[in-house]
């Protein structure tokens, strides 16, 4: 596997998917970082039963995932708008992104992490569902299910 090809391919969305579970330009630099290294020292076990901007979005989730114990702001891993098109085309507007990450911190798990893979990842569902070993319809119904939480929330601002 060519890394410096990987990074170049995917280096932007695993940035992304890292700056929507974090909120933190710094923090998902250094998030995005770690996954590349830790992407080179493992990728020998890289077995390619999913793509490889999966395999390093699961890299990703779980580096973010040890950030937030080693600096204990996690106690516990959970569990639970316009159109689609509509919602996609506020994103550009970074205003409209702000707001859109902090009400997505409000969401519980999986569907904080559905709706980043999907909007800012850009993912598909069966990209996703493979990642949670769900299938492609759970992804599809937690994605939608997200995206009604956000527009909840967007209401009551």
């Amino acid at each position: 596997m060519d890394f410096e090809e990987v990074f170049n391919l995917y280096s932007k969305s695993v940035f992304k998917y890292c700056l929507s579970l974090c909120g933190s330009q710094a923090t998902a630099e250094d998030i995005t970082s770690e996954t590349f290294l830790k992407a080179i020292k493992t990728g020998d076990s890289f077995e390619g039963k999913c793509s490889v901007k999966v395999w390093l979005c699961q890299i990703a989730k779980n580096t973010y995932y040890d950030y937030l114990r080693k600096h204990k702001r996690i106690t516990e891993l959970p569990a639970d708008m316009p159109s689609e098109s509509d919602f996609e085309i506020e994103l550009l507007d970074k205003a409209e992104a702000l707001k859109i990450h902090k009400l997505l911190h409000r969401l519980n798990e999986p569907y904080k992490e559905v709706f980043s893979l999907r909007v800012f990842s850009e993912l598909s569902y069966a990209e996703v569902g493979e990642i949670f070993e769900k299938s492609e319809s759970w992804a599809r119904v937690t994605y939608h299910r997200a995206k009604s939480k956000i527009k909840e929330l967007c209401q009551d601002e």
